[in-house]
């Protein structure tokens, strides 16, 4: 533990947009699949250094629903990928007490693929530590009109009172049901947006941007980041004074 960290003040939940595999590997000049294969070595440093810290929730956004767009052998690479660090990671899970998650659309992925991360859910749902959840073919905006169509679908059954959706049921809709927001969220590369990620959930969250590549992104800058988010005041629309009124 960083002597300069606060233990108690680490955030609960933690998300994080892993950019920069690309970047990092064209300024290499190396093909931007090694960027990638370079980026899952760092998922599995920052995942252990969170699961050692306690933290309690940590979400990666691994894929979004406009991926699909980029080209198919990148694609197809990523996919591979993906399953190989799922198989590869389960043993690890359970050692460390992880339970694992996915959030999205997994009906886009591809069946094998699907079937891993079923049985990696499945293995791991006993453990009691960390949740680890990959957003996967996931889309933020896309999960909100998916929990409105759920709410609209109950109404005009007639099990659900219109007049009694707010946001508690709203966000009982969404992929995140059960998972507390994220308290901090960090995106690498440089870029300075949310790219529909977890939209709703962020609603309070600390942002963190850094210029360092995903691939980059080492034990010391999770540090660094988790340093500059106890040095801010959060009031949740409270004054400092109020908040300096609370109960420790």
């Amino acid at each position: 533990m960083d002597k300069r960290l606060d233990p108690k003040k680490l955030p609960q939940h933690l998300a994080v947009i892993m950019d920069g595999n690309g970047r990092w590997a064209k300024q290499r000049m190396l093909r931007r699949i090694v960027g990638h294969q370079k980026g899952v070595e760092t998922v599995r440093v920052i995942v252990e250094e969170c699961s050692r810290l306690g933290i309690g929730y940590l979400t990666l956004f691994a894929f979004s629903a406009e991926n699909w767009l980029r080209p198919k052998a990148e694609v197809k690479a990523l996919m591979t990928l993906l399953k190989q660090y799922i198989r590869a990671e389960t043993g690890r899970m359970m050692q460390n007490d992880i339970r694992f998650n996915v959030i999205g659309n997994r009906g886009d992925l591809p069946p094998d693929i699907d079937r891993e991360i079923q049985s990696t859910i499945d293995k791991t749902s006993g453990n009691k530590g960390m949740l680890l959840t990959l957003a996967l073919s996931y889309g933020s905006r896309q999960e909100m009109v998916s929990a409105a169509r759920k709410l609209a679908t109950e109404a005009a059954a007639g099990r659900l009172d219109p007049a009694s959706i707010d946001e508690r049921a709203f966000g009982a809709s969404l992929f995140t049901v059960g998972i507390p927001d994220p308290d901090l969220l960090i995106r690498t590369s440089g870029e300075m947006r949310i790219s529909n990620f977890l939209l709703w959930q962020l609603a309070y969250a600390e942002l963190y941007f850094t210029d360092v590549n995903w691939p980059d992104f080492d034990r010391e800058e999770l540090m660094r980041a988790f340093r500059d988010f106890q040095s801010r005041e959060r009031r949740f629309g409270m004054t400092s004074e109020q908040l300096g009124q609370l109960p420790a």
